[in-house]
């Protein structure tokens, strides 16, 4: 087998993007930590993996760097949209991925023959503590305060598909963000970890972000961040349905509509495609 591979990134949140049927081995955590090694493997934010769906057109599983499995990927499903359709997967610009975390239709935006940008239907955004998931009584977990690393942090908590926690400050460059970050992923509220948003609402169609990932840490950007912060803004209201928001690698665009159901537009950009070599192969 070749162990071929394609390498892409979405605004600078690189991705991995492979086909287990044509692997000569199991993608296993131990494995997936050295593939995603900036210095021992090919380096990535994580693996996409085409796999089978019977309710989908095609599906995918989400590899975090430190080989752990996440739920959803909103750049990741821009940079697998692409995929799937530049390597002949799906035959029409309008297709939906199976994700552990729901399923997601995909719109490819053409300007003529190139894929110009590329929409994701999200699914609703929830704030319900049971569905994100966060520990205590069944609630809303809005604008409320928990204690990390021995500061007191007031979150609101989201989930997309996955689990995000957002914290609100008037400027980012005062937040002690590799100290928060790491402290709120894996804090005691959240029993499968969470991303990370620290968010700086410039106006009502616009917010700053900077990005905790879980598994991943400090990420350029982040789809389902970008949303997360995007439908607390809007839940209280200190933005409208159309928000633009800003993160180190680019900007992406979210609408956030009346029962939250969240549409991101984005850029997936190519790289490169790679073979393994035997030799790294062999000493996986």
């Amino acid at each position: 087998m070749a162990n071929r591979f394609a390498k892409s990134h979405a605004l600078g949140n690189d991705y991995i993007v492979m086909e287990p049927d044509q692997l000569s081995f199991a993608l296993t955590p131990e494995r997936i930590r050295t593939i995603c090694h900036r210095n021992f493997g090919v380096g990535s934010d994580g693996i996409l993996a085409l796999v089978p769906s019977a309710r989908g057109d095609v599906g995918m599983r989400i590899f975090n760097p430190d080989g752990s499995e996440a739920e959803k990927s909103g750049n990741g499903l821009r940079i697998f949209a692409r995929y799937v359709w530049d390597h002949g997967h799906v035959r029409k610009p309008s297709f939906v991925v199976d994700t552990p975390g729901g399923l997601a239709k995909c719109d490819l935006l053409f300007d003529g023959d190139t894929i110009r940008e590329i929409t994701v239907d999200m699914g609703a955004a929830t704030f319900r503590s049971d569905r994100i998931p966060a520990a205590g009584a069944p609630r809303d977990v809005l604008d409320e305060e928990i204690e990390a690393d021995g500061a007191q942090l007031w979150i609101t908590a989201v989930n997309v598909g996955n689990p995000h926690c957002v914290v609100f400050h008037d400027d980012l460059e005062k937040v002690d963000f590799h100290r928060f970050g790491p402290a709120l992923e894996n804090h005691a509220m959240f029993p499968h970890r969470t991303n990370v948003q620290f968010a700086q609402v410039l106006d009502r169609g616009c917010v700053r972000i900077k990005i905790w990932e879980r598994g991943a840490g400090e990420t350029l950007a982040s789809g389902s961040s970008a949303s997360a912060v995007a439908a607390a803004c809007v839940r209280h209201g200190v933005c409208d349905g159309d928000v633009a928001v800003l993160m180190d690698g680019g900007t992406l665009r979210i609408q956030v509509s009346s029962d939250f159901q969240i549409r991101m537009t984005g850029p997936s950009s190519p790289v490169y495609v790679g073979e393994l070599t035997a030799a790294f192969v062999a000493s996986l």
